[in-house]
């Protein structure tokens, strides 16, 4: 496939491994020829890279089978996954899962990425929305301000979040940073 036909969300192969494309931008400097600057995930270590790849290149398509699952539980091997097509229990291992239990709740759903019949990466949506189950009360009368404080999350995710926040609120969060987005409903 030519550079020039990459997307966001297609997987790629480069360096003997595959890549997710999480970005894509087509850029025509005023001299020299155009290219296209992407940003890739590595399907099976997590690790990230941005290249420049010459818009004339071809590139070769890893064909992913992208599968609706449903978090169950976790257990010291890793997380418990239902495939939703036909009911089969997956563990995925915690080297692949990194931070991702962080944001899903039991009985979550997601996309599991597979390749070879091995789940080789989850696929989260880019908030999500939990429930604030411990955090010191607010300064009365607190206003949106740039002053945060700590919270633990329903999946004992802990960030920070702004003060007039209180333990019960649905919050939500960013997956690729972790960081507050807003309230849920906001």
């Amino acid at each position: 496939m030519k550079t020039q036909e990459i997307r966001r969300g297609m997987a790629v192969e480069m360096e003997g491994s595959p890549w997710l494309v999480v970005t894509t931008e087509q850029v025509k400097p005023g001299k020299g020829p155009a290219y296209i600057q992407v940003k890739l995930k590595n399907l099976m270590t997590g690790s990230h890279m941005e290249k420049r790849l010459r818009t004339n290149e071809t590139i070769e398509q890893v064909n992913l089978d992208r599968r609706d699952m449903e978090y169950l539980y976790s257990d010291g091997s890793g997380g418990i996954f239902m495939d939703m097509e036909n009911y089969d229990q997956i563990t995925v291992p915690v080297e692949i899962l990194g931070n991702t239990l962080d944001y899903i709740k039991p009985n979550g759903q997601v996309i599991a990425h597979v390749l070879k019949g091995s789940v080789i990466n989850i696929e989260l949506p880019p908030v999500v929305d939990l429930e604030v189950t411990d955090t010191p009360p607010g300064i009365k009368d607190a206003t949106k301000t740039n002053q945060l404080k700590e919270a633990t999350l329903e999946t004992g995710f802990k960030t920070r979040v702004p003060p007039f926040i209180k333990i019960g609120e649905i919050v939500r969060i960013s997956t690729d940073t972790g960081e507050y987005q807003c309230r849920a409903g906001e």
